[in-house]
């Protein structure tokens, strides 16, 4: 693979590859627009990786379908940056099926630029504040819990509360993958968020995260709140503010209204029955605006 020079602007960033071994993902941010287009790619059960500073964005496609072939992660950059006549200028980061981490940085990455790798995560940054910035996407990450994607976002605000890219911020992304966990199972994206062109765009992709979980995870059973008369009042009191029916509407019209505005508002998975309601979806119904 032999690529000419360097001919775009550098895609300062500070980004965490890495897997729990069920979830591949990438966590970016940077002051560049629309960071999510050309840093992160994921393949679910085969690795991911993040292409970043003056981003070859060929390593994306050619670097999973080298971890797909069982090559590790150390090796896939070796391979990808072999050839590459750019390569003093790009930064990458790759996680392998079995949570292998590499990490590269160009000499020509502009300071503060360098990475780390831990337990199954790949750190890097480049134009940053300093060296802290990825020591903290490592420690939070490694010293985190949970989902994936919230390990991956936790590990992203601690890099940005740590000055994060040093000429300021402007978009952020997060991409995880699963096997058949896309939308309606036919694809592996689990989570694919974007924040393109925000002042604060980690906290406004922290919000996107938990809109997509309102709208496209199920209820846990335990968190559900018996449909007894006093949840039921609450359910009136916001359908009747919201115009939906009248003060005097009976069970049957409550419900059926009660409905229609789940389906409006997409929120299918988080409804089952009439025997409970989810407390996300009555929260969210008891913020709705009134029909005044």
């Amino acid at each position: 693979m032999t690529l000419g020079p360097p001919r775009y602007p550098r895609i300062a960033t500070f980004s965490i590859v890495a897997s729990d071994g069920v979830d591949w993902g990438v966590a970016v941010a940077s002051k560049f627009l629309a960071v999510g287009s050309a840093v992160p790619a994921a393949r679910s059960e085969v690795g991911a990786l993040a292409t970043q500073a003056m981003a070859n964005t060929g390593y994306k496609q050619l670097g999973l379908d080298l971890l797909e072939a069982g090559r590790p992660a150390s090796e896939v950059v070796e391979i990808l940056t072999g050839d590459d006549e750019g390569r003093e200028h790009r930064q990458l980061g790759v996680v392998d099926r079995h949570g292998g981490a590499a990490t590269y940085t160009g000499s020509q990455c502009y300071e503060w630029a360098g990475g780390r790798t831990g337990k199954g995560c790949a750190c890097q940054g480049n134009i940053l504040t300093g060296p802290e910035v990825v020591d903290s996407l490592l420690t939070t990450f490694e010293g985190s819990t949970g989902e994936l994607a919230d390990r991956l976002m936790a590990a992203l605000a601690a890099g940005d509360r740590e000055g994060g890219d040093r000429r300021g911020r402007q978009s952020a992304a997060l991409l995880v993958v699963r096997r058949h966990a896309g939308y309606g199972g036919f694809d592996d994206r689990l989570v694919d968020l974007r924040v393109e062109d925000d002042p604060r765009p980690i906290p406004e992709l922290l919000r996107l995260l938990g809109l997509w979980r309102l709208y496209f995870e199920k209820a846990s059973p335990e968190s559900l709140l018996t449909v007894d008369a006093s949840v039921l009042d609450r359910m009136r009191t916001a359908l009747v503010r919201a115009g939906r029916i009248a003060p005097e509407a009976g069970s049957e019209e409550l419900w059926t209204a009660f409905l229609a505005w789940v389906s409006e508002e997409n929120l299918e998975e988080r409804v089952s029955s009439r025997d409970a309601v989810d407390p996300l979806v009555l929260a969210r119904l008891e913020a709705f605006p009134s029909a005044g």
